[in-house]
């Protein structure tokens, strides 16, 4: 698929202008958003990610610096021809009563119906593909106060494409949803990213996801600049293990992923079956033990069909059955 630069981003510079003085939340953006391409925003609380949206959804103006959407300048747009080129789906539930889905995502269309908004077959058509596109046909007549928070929030997509726009901006998609659903949605704008040829951009908490799923990822911090990249590119050079570095967490350059890193109070060896050992590292881990094949200690851990055996020198072997139970038992 040819990807093409649908947002094009210049020495940009984000803030509030107050009475008598200038927030500058952060400055010197530049970059690019193409077509066919997930770009997540993370950042922590207060960098600015909200910011940063608003102002390329043409919602508050930049202090400094040029946005371009397909070529043209987004301050050169007319309100209702902005709505035909961008798409925004915000992070506050919506609160609709005796709405059908079909309705709600029918307002989709609304820069395109007029002043009454009555749909045309075309209408309906361009509805149902969405509705299809995000798969939620199925729940078409049912009413949105009776959609699950994940149901809602797909619903809410589907209403951003039947808008029909090239570009789709989200804030906090994932807030309020549990974890299988939040990989569910982040999966869903991936493979419409794909599918419809469309930029889709979004600001997210959820950093583990984000790394595994984006094609792009924009990193803010407060009093840092914007820094923009694949994830991994930014795992080789070592962003992401600065940008994110913290007592208690650890970056790991293989998987390119984050972990808890406790303060390790003591070490164990580790033999038998992988995956039970695994299992093992990570519970004697969140203990503050150490633990792993090639660590060499006194204390062996042996994991085998008969349970965990644990060995301490000359000490008596203790047997446990679970892992809870070797914790219990082993003293470590």
């Amino acid at each position: 698929m040819t990807r093409s630069n649908t947002i094009r981003i210049e020495n940009l510079s984000i803030g509030y202008t107050g009475k008598h003085s200038v927030k500058v939340v952060s400055e010197g953006i530049t970059d690019t958003l193409r077509s066919g391409e997930l770009t997540c925003l993370l950042g922590e609380n207060g960098a600015g990610k909200s910011t940063l949206l608003r102002t390329l959804a043409g919602f508050q103006p930049a202090l400094k610096g040029d946005i371009y959407i397909m070529d043209k300048p987004l301050g050169a747009y007319r309100e209702k021809e902005l709505a035909t080129v961008v798409a925004v789906v915000l992070t506050e539930r919506t609160v609709l009563q005796n709405m059908t889905v079909a309705e709600l995502v029918g307002l989709g269309r609304s820069p395109y119906t007029g002043f009454w908004g009555k749909l045309c077959a075309e209408d309906r058509a361009i509805v149902d593909q969405a509705l299809e596109l995000v798969g939620i046909t199925t729940l078409k007549e049912r009413l949105v106060q009776t959609l699950s928070d994940g149901e809602r929030q797909k619903v809410m997509i589907a209403k951003a494409l039947a808008q029909e726009t090239p570009v789709i901006f989200l804030d906090e998609p994932t807030a309020f949803l549990d974890y299988p659903s939040k990989i569910e949605i982040l999966h869903l704008l991936h493979r419409l990213s794909r599918e419809t040829a469309k930029t889709i951009f979004l600001s997210t908490h959820d950093l583990e996801l984000a790394l595994q799923i984006a094609d792009r990822l924009w990193l803010m911090a407060q009093g840092r600049a914007v820094v923009a990249g694949c994830p991994e590119d930014l795992t080789l050079d070592g962003t992401l293990e600065q940008f994110f570095r913290r007592k208690g967490v650890a970056f790991e350059q293989q998987t390119g992923l984050y972990r808890v890193e406790p303060e390790f109070r003591a070490k164990v060896r580790l033999e038998g079956d992988d995956t039970a050992c695994a299992m093992v590292a990570k519970a004697l881990r969140r203990n503050g033990i150490l633990a792993g094949k090639d660590i060499e200690s006194d204390t062996v851990i042996t994991a085998g069909k008969d349970g965990y055996k644990t060995s301490k020198g000359s000490e008596t072997a203790t047997l446990a059955i679970t892992i809870s139970e070797l914790l219990e038992l082993s003293g470590l």
